[in-house]
């Protein structure tokens, strides 16, 4: 078991993430940038918790071009949020769908949109793949009217790029919890048995992930059977018997970050034709693991693996990839930027955090997926997740 690294950040963290987060921000020439989701509220405050769950209230914070972040929160928030670095902390009595805290937000966007770099004001806002505004439509639509001529630009890339490089601090936290996951998916023997209902099986894993230390496991999915190709379903209450194969994929937490990756194992005897594609996928995942070098693309990545699946593998003859990403960022959420897909074409640098995830529809009907956890190091990737057996496992 890894050292369990300290929780939250220093303030040094935070101000270093601030920093280049505005240096982004003069060089698209905004005044500001306003974020309201839950993962870049918490990179840029520390803001953590799981409030975020209930949908009523909305949240914001706005960086400024120059000085710390400031918060717009409804007032249930006020204590968790001055216990962050963060100094600024505005707040209105919400839920109030009269005024859910637009006119306090608008005040701080004309505060902070001096003007001075273009007269109308330009403030960022995510908007692009993979952000969402979490707030109402017309809420958004009264904002836009509030704050004009000031407007709102596009500003995806600026939290892209953040998030995308990890901190050693970060990389700590997913190695944690990929050294949590290995654990247990290495003592799946002990743990499962045939008899067992899907429903006991993931229970049974669940509580043993929590056990070992995950915080939590909001993510969980898989199947069993002789052969399956739908990989993110939740359990049944079927029974597992020999011959079957069965697959968990989980994206468990420590302090915020997430691992994903799965495992999947056989119970008392499996097919050729299921160890063939098992021993495809996991010589495509060798493959990508060869190709992770600063300079390289997410697409070189990508060719990598889908040359052992489409042509040549163990497994020739299958139908091949049949889900088109093979893998994708990883940190505080389950997937982030970017994704390895034939025309992503990300630049891999030192310190992202990917997973490679290589899957292959053997039969129909029948998938096989492989998955493990890295980080790009100047020399090459770093495994977070410990590596899969090379041969399918058998359980009993």
């Amino acid at each position: 078991m890894s050292v369990v690294p300290d929780r939250g950040f220093p303030v040094e963290e935070f101000e270093s993430r601030t920093k280049r987060a505005q240096q982004m921000l003069a060089e698209r020439r905004l005044d500001a940038m306003l974020v309201c989701t839950e993962p870049e509220v918490r990179y840029l405050t520390g803001f953590h918790t799981p409030f975020w769950q209930s949908p009523t209230r909305p949240w914001f914070v706005v960086l400024p071009v120059d000085g710390k972040p400031i918060a717009v929160i409804p007032a249930i928030g006020a204590s968790s949020m001055t216990a962050t670095w963060i100094d600024d902390v505005r707040t209105w009595p919400a839920p109030r769908p009269v005024d859910d805290g637009l006119e306090l937000l608008a005040d701080t966007l004309a505060e902070v949109a001096d003007r001075l770099v273009d007269p109308s004001g330009r403030i960022g806002l995510p908007m692009g793949h993979e952000t969402h505004v979490r707030m109402p439509l017309s809420d958004l639509d009264a904002l836009r009217d509030r704050i004009a001529p000031t407007v709102f630009v596009d500003a995806t890339d600026v939290v892209r790029s953040l998030r995308m490089v990890k901190s050693p601090r970060e990389v700590q936290k997913v190695a944690h919890i990929c050294d949590v996951v290995s654990g247990a998916f290495e003592g799946l023997g002990d743990l499962l048995s045939t008899g067992m209902t899907e429903r006991e099986a993931f229970a049974a894993f669940r509580i043993d992930l929590l056990r070992r230390g995950a915080d939590d496991v909001p993510y969980l999915v898989g199947a069993s059977g002789p052969g399956f190709d739908d990989i993110i379903r939740q359990p049944s209450d079927r029974e597992i018997r020999t011959g079957d194969l069965l697959m968990f994929d989980t994206g468990s937490i420590f302090d915020g970050y997430s691992s994903d990756f799965d495992r999947y194992v056989a119970f008392g005897q499996a097919d050729d034709d299921a160890r063939r594609a098992y021993e495809t996928v996991w010589a495509a995942t060798e493959a990508g693991l060869t190709a992770v070098l600063p300079g390289a693309t997410t697409s070189d990545l990508w060719r990598a693996m889908a040359e052992v699946l489409d042509g040549g593998g163990p497994a020739s003859g299958s139908l091949g990839n049949s889900v088109g990403r093979l893998g994708h960022g990883l940190g505080m959420q389950v997937t982030e930027w970017p994704s390895n897909t034939a025309d992503d074409g990300t630049m891999l640098v030192e310190g992202m955090v990917m997973t490679l995830e290589p899957s292959l529809t053997w039969a129909p009907g029948r998938m096989m997926v492989h998955e493990e956890n890295l980080v790009v190091r100047a020399d090459g990737p770093e495994l977070l997740s410990r590596r899969a057996p090379a041969e399918l496992p058998i359980l009993g």
